[in-house]
C-alpha cells in the first residue's frame, strides 16, 4: 500500500525526532583527548551542595568547551558521598543531586561522565571504624589512611562504587588519594603478614633494620591486592566501566603494568607544574596503557588561597603533554553549591581550542627514539623510606638530568626500568642519571647495549663503582662528598656531592675538575670516555643531574651539551635557545619536530616568543620564525 506525501512527510519527521533524541556514542577513554575535572571533597561544612546545577548550565558549558569527558566530584577524601546513597554515607547537605543532572546531560550529547572517588584517603571510614586505619611506627592510628589490609574496600569502598557506577549509568572513575596516599602499615593484620612472610619477629622502623625493604615490599604487594580487588568486582559488575588509580604506573609508582587497568592519569599542580607534567607525560607514554594527565587550573602564590593560570600558562602546560601523544584534562572547583563561573568557561573554551587545534598530528602518536634516559625503580624503592612516590630527592638525579637534557634541544624519552632491556636497543643513547643503587641488573643490560653498539652516559659516583670494569679507569679510593670545579669555557663550575677519584687506565680524559677556582692546579678527571664492545661508555664522576635539580646553572648545562656531544649527534639538530623544548614524534606515516616554548617560572601571563629557530636533518633545513608557545614541523 502506497503512503501519501503527508504520511511520508510525518513518517521522516518522526525518524528525524527519535535520531535526536537517542544518546550520542560516548568516547572510551583510550580514544578521548580532551576532558575537564571537577572535585568538591563534600564535607560538613556545605550547606547547599548541587542547589546551583541545571540541565542549561551544563548543557551551555558542553556547548562552549566540547570536550571528551567529564569528571565530576563523587567522593573526596574527607569520605562523605556527594549523591544520595543507600550503601555509604552522604554529604548532608545535598540540595539536588549534580551527578544525575550531569549525566542527563552529558549522555545525551555523547560525553562520558566518570567519578572523582578517594580511594585509600576516607578521613570518615576510619573515623567510624577505627580499626581500618593505618598504624603509624609509633602505635597511632593514621586518620587519613585506610588499611589495604582492612576490610574497608569490600565493605565499603567497592559497594559505593558499585552503587553510583549503576545509579547513573557511569563510564568509568578516577580513583584519587590511593598510591600516594598510602603508609607504612603497623596494624596487626600487616605485622602477621610480615611475620609470616620474613620470620622476622620485630617490624622493622627505619632504613638499615633487618626486613625494612622487605617490609616496603610487602605492603607494595598488598596495595596491588587492593587495587586488583575494587577493579575486579566493579568490572565483574559493570563490563566496560574504566578505571585508573591515580598516579599508578607513573613515576610515582614506576612499575610494569600488571594490574587491569584501564588507563593512567595523574594531576600535576604548583608553581612549577610544567617539571612534573614533562617528566610523567614522558613516562607514562612508555607504559603501554592509554593516558592522560590533568593540569590544575589554578595554584597557590605567597600564601594567597588561589590564583587562576592565565590561558597561555595552561596552554603551555597541557603542550609538554599533547607533544607526547596523551589526552589532556584540566581541573577546576564549581562552587559549592555547584555553580560553573561563566569567565572560567571563557578559560576552559579558549584551552579547549588550543589542544584541539593540535590533535590530528598529536593524539596518539609514537616517539621516535632518541635519548633515553633510565628511570630506576631499584633505586627509588630502595632508598626512598616510601612505598610510593613522590620521592623529593631521591628523584633529583632524574629531574636534573632531564631538564638539562632538554635544555640542550635533545629529544629525550623518560623510560621506565622495566622497559630498558627490550627497547634500548633502538635508542642511539641511553642515559643513566646518578641514582644512588639503580642494582647490578640494570647494569648488565646497560653494558649489552653498549656492547652491541650504543652510545651509553653513566653519571655518579655509585654508577662509576657498579661500571667500574668497563669504564677503563681505576677507583682507587671511596668516593668522597665535597665541592669539585668542574672546567667549563667560562669560569669552572661548582658541583657539590659525592665524587669518585679517578685513575685512567684505556679511558679517554674528557673533562676535569679541580679543588678550587684556580684551574692551573690540581686538575683531576671529572668526565671520560672509552670503548666498550661495539659502542662507547662516557661517564661522569660527580653528582651531575641531582646538581642541576638543585641550581640550574647554565655553564653546568654547557658541561651536559659536551659531555653528550662526545657520543650522540641528534636525527634533527636544532638551532634555538635552552627555552625551546624538542620532542620528535611521527604520526600516520609523518614525522614531526615538535617544539614548545617553555618558561619554569611561577604564574605567568606572558610568554616572550622564541625564534627564529633553525631546523637541519641531513640535507632538510627549515627556520621557524616565530614560536609562540607550541608548533609542530612535518621533517621532509
Amino acid at each position: 500500500m502506497l503512503c501519501s506525501r503527508r504520511d511520508l512527510f510525518a513518517t521522516v519527521l518522526a525518524s528525524a525526532a527519535t535520531l535526536r533524541a537517542q544518546p550520542k556514542t560516548r568516547l572510551r577513554r583510550k580514544d578521548s583527548f580532551f576532558g575537564l575535572h571537577f572535585d568538591l571533597h563534600p564535607n560538613l561544612s556545605d550547606t547547599a551542595l548541587g542547589r546551583d546545577v541545571s540541565e542549561e548550565m551544563v548543557q551551555g558549558f558542553l556547548d562552549r568547551v566540547k570536550p571528551d569527558f567529564v569528571q565530576y566530584d563523587c567522593k573526596g577524601h574527607v569520605g562523605y558521598l556527594g549523591y544520595p546513597s543507600k550503601v555509604g554515607l552522604s554529604a548532608p547537605a545535598i540540595i539536588k543531586d549534580s551527578l544525575a543532572i550531569w549525566r542527563k546531560v552529558t549522555a545525551r550529547n555523547g560525553v562520558a561522565l566518570y567519578i572523582h572517588f578517594s580511594g585509600v584517603w576516607d578521613n570518615v571510614a576510619t573515623s567510624q571504624h577505627p580499626e581500618w586505619a593505618v598504624v603509624d611506627a609509633n602505635g597511632q592510628r593514621v586518620a587519613n589512611a585506610t588499611s589495604t589490609f582492612s576490610p574497608y574496600v569490600d565493605e565499603l569502598m567497592i559497594p559505593e562504587l558499585k552503587e553510583a557506577a549503576s545509579r547513573y549509568d557511569l563510564d568509568g572513575a578516577w580513583i584519587d588519594g590511593d598510591c600516594w596516599a598510602t603508609r607504612v602499615d603497623y596494624s596487626e593484620a600487616a605485622a602477621r603478614a610480615f611475620r609470616r612472610a620474613t620470620g622476622i619477629s620485630e617490624l622493622p622502623r627505619s632504613a638499615g633494620d633487618p626486613g625494612w625493604n622487605e617490609l616496603l615490599e610487602l605492603e607494595r604487594e598488598q596495595f596491588r591486592r587492593y587495587v586488583n580487588r575494587y577493579i575486579d568486582a566493579i568490572h565483574q559488575a559493570r563490563p566496560g566501566f574504566q578505571i585508573a588509580s591515580n598516579w599508578f604506573y607513573s613515576t610515582l609508582a614506576p612499575e610494569r603494568p600488571s594490574l587491569p587497568l584501564d588507563y593512567i592519569s595523574g594531576d600535576f599542580g604548583g608553581d612549577h607544574a610544567i617539571d612534573s607534567g614533562r617528566m610523567e607525560a614522558r613516562f607514562m607514554s612508555q607504559q603501554g596503557l592509554p593516558w592522560d594527565l590533568m593540569g590544575w587550573g589554578f595554584t597557590t602564590v605567597r600564601g594567597r588561597s588561589r590564583v587562576y593560570k592565565p590561558l597561555v600558562q595552561l596552554c603551555q602546560e597541557a603542550a609538554v603533554v599533547l607533544a607526547q601523544g596523551g589526552g589532556y584534562q584540566v581541573y577546576y572547583n564549581p562552587t559549592r553549591s555547584g555553580f560553573l563561573e561563566p569567565r572560567i568557561i571563557d578559560k576552559m573554551a579558549g584551552l579547549a581550542s588550543f589542544c584541539r587545534e593540535r590533535q590530528a598530528v598529536c593524539h596518539h602518536s609514537e616517539t621516535i627514539p632518541q635519548v633515553g634516559l633510565l628511570f630506576s625503580t631499584h633505586s627509588v624503592y630502595r632508598t626512598s623510606g616510601r612505598l610510593f612516590g613522590g620521592w623529593g630527592n631521591s628523584a633529583a638525579p632524574l629531574t636534573g638530568t632531564l631538564a638539562a637534557l632538554l635544555e640542550c634541544r635533545y629529544s629525550v624519552d623518560v623510560l621506565p626500568e622495566w622497559k630498558v632491556a627490550e627497547v634500548s636497543g633502538e635508542y642511539p643513547l641511553l642515559v643513566i642519571p646518578d641514582w644512588e643503587d639503580i642494582g647490578g641488573a640494570m647494569r648488565d643490560v646497560a653494558l649489552a647495549y653498549a656492547r652491541q653498539g650504543g652510545s651509553l652516559v653513566v653519571m655518579g659516583a655509585r654508577n662509576a663503582s657498579l661500571f667500574r670494569e668497563a669504564l677503563g679507569v681505576e677507583l682507587p679510593s671511596p668516593a668522597k662528598e665535597m665541592t669539585a670545579f668542574v672546567e667549563n669555557p667560562g669560569l669552572p663550575v661548582p658541583v657539590t656531592g659525592l665524587w669518585a677519584s679517578v685513575t685512567p687506565r684505556s679511558a679517554e680524559v674528557i673533562s676535569h675538575r679541580y679543588p678550587t677556582e684556580d684551574s692551573s692546579r690540581g686538575a683531576q678527571p671529572a668526565a671520560t670516555l672509552t670503548a666498550y664492545g661495539k659502542g662507547r661508555i662516557a661517564c661522569f664522576y660527580g653528582p651531575a643531574g641531582a646538581s642541576y635539580a638543585s641550581h640550574s646553572d647554565p655553564a653546568f648545562r654547557d658541561t651536559f651539551h659536551s659531555l653528550v656531544g662526545r657520543v650522540f649527534t641528534p636525527a634533527v639538530e636544532v638551532e634555538a635557545p635552552p627555552t625551546v623544548e624538542v620532542v620528535l614524534r611521527r604520526k600516520n606515516g609523518k614525522r614531526y619536530v615538535h617544539l614548545i616554548n617553555v618558561s619554569r617560572e611561577g604564574t605567568l601571563d606572558y610568554l616572550p616568543p622564541a625564534g627564529p629557530i633553525h631546523l637541519k636533518s641531513g640535507s632538510w633545513t627549515r627556520t621557524v620564525g616565530r614560536l609562540d608557545i607550541h608548533t609542530a614541523v612535518e621533517i621532509g
